[in-house]
């Protein structure tokens, strides 16, 4: 009989956000689940920063500006806490439908003031909180709205159907990120993209399809590119100029959501620009026949030339400590009403 390697129907959603509006485009997030889940999708992923919404204003505006300034105070009061209200409603539309959910997220720290992290937020089927990954590295505009994530963050979780992880955006160009993501076993690889590319760019569907078919190539894990859609609303919100307008309204560069086999094969996808949900069966038995041939964590690399090690620990920006602890001789504890004491003095 042997080890079984089982199939999962898995959706990637394209849509857009109710542009800073966390509440708004939380509810839109729960009912996309819930409509993949009644189709059978038991993996549902979501593009980079869906709640609620991308800095995509920096490609449009100065960043001193006060369209810019105004933005970046909405996307922080918008931005979403782990645990919170919104990652509630999340998990319990995951446990509605009994799918696991990967929710790209602006997160913010509870009880912080002006921090910001480009997540990914890992809900299972029960509806618990997996844990997330943070971008590790910003790119361009983002740089001016979130901090870097921390290797704590770098990892694969544990399914019934195999290993999943999570890469956003220009990480999926980082070797280093996508080996330790293979080394730990990744049967399903999540890339997050935004809702459109940078002027004198690729149009967003070639890049994902070009970034996903590398990275299928190497992990011999099936890839889903989820990309965030454009709408009226946010081309009005966003354009500054002319020239923004007519750049906006090229919808050949937006859109672009694919599904990649183990072998670079383009499974589904690309979307065009509109809105929509692509549905997949993976056979995961085929990323095993893969990795016989080409594996990059085990027979096919060379551990005796190569190395990489990950620091899978968050430093610590603050720590408050006491500095008078007991005396080696067992001598009274010294605390601040005696700071500047003898404490050995005869009162």
């Amino acid at each position: 009989m042997g080890d079984h390697y089982p199939t999962v129907k898995v959706a990637v959603i394209q849509a857009a956000p109710i542009f800073l509006d966390r509440e708004a485009t939380t509810q839109k997030a729960c009912c996309l689940i819930r409509e993949a889940g009644q189709a059978g999708a038991k993996l549902i992923a979501f593009p980079e920063g869906f709640i609620p919404g991308h800095p995509l204003w920096y490609h449009f505006h100065p960043a001193t500006g006060p369209t810019s300034r105004d933005m970046a105070l909405r996307l922080f009061k918008n931005s979403v806490e782990i645990p919170g209200p919104q990652t509630e409603a999340l998990c319990q539309a995951a446990k509605e439908v009994g799918a696991y959910v990967v929710m790209g997220l602006c997160e913010k720290r509870p009880g912080t003031f002006g921090t910001m992290f480009n997540s990914q937020l890992f809900i299972a089927s029960s509806g618990e909180i997996m844990g997330k990954h943070q971008k590790l590295t910003p790119t361009v505009g983002e740089k001016l709205v979130h901090t870097g994530g921390f290797g704590d963050t770098l990892r694969a979780f544990d399914t019934e159907f195999g290993k999943i992880a999570g890469l956003i955006c220009g990480e999926s160009s980082n070797p280093l990120s996508l080996f330790a993501l293979i080394a730990e076993g990744t049967m399903i690889l999540i890339i997050s993209w935004p809702n459109l590319p940078g002027r004198k760019m690729l149009n967003r569907a070639d890049r994902a399809v070009m970034a996903g078919r590398g990275c299928a190539f190497m992990s011999k894990a099936y890839i889903l590119n989820c990309v965030g859609a454009m709408n009226d609303e946010m081309k009005a919100m966003l354009a500054y100029t002319e020239e923004d307008k007519k750049f906006l309204a090229d919808d050949t560069l937006t859109g672009g959501s694919s599904i990649i086999s183990p072998n670079g094969e383009l499974l589904c996808g690309p979307l065009g620009h509109e809105e929509g949900i692509l549905y997949a069966d993976l056979d995961l038995e085929r990323s095993v026949e893969e990795k016989l041939i080409h594996d990059l964590a085990g027979h096919y690399n060379r551990p005796d030339v190569f190395c990489l090690k990950v620091n899978s620990e968050a430093p610590s920006l603050y720590l408050r400590e006491k500095w008078y602890g007991q005396k080696e001789q067992g001598g009274p504890h010294i605390d601040g009403s005696t700071c500047g004491e003898d404490p050995d003095a005869e009162v």
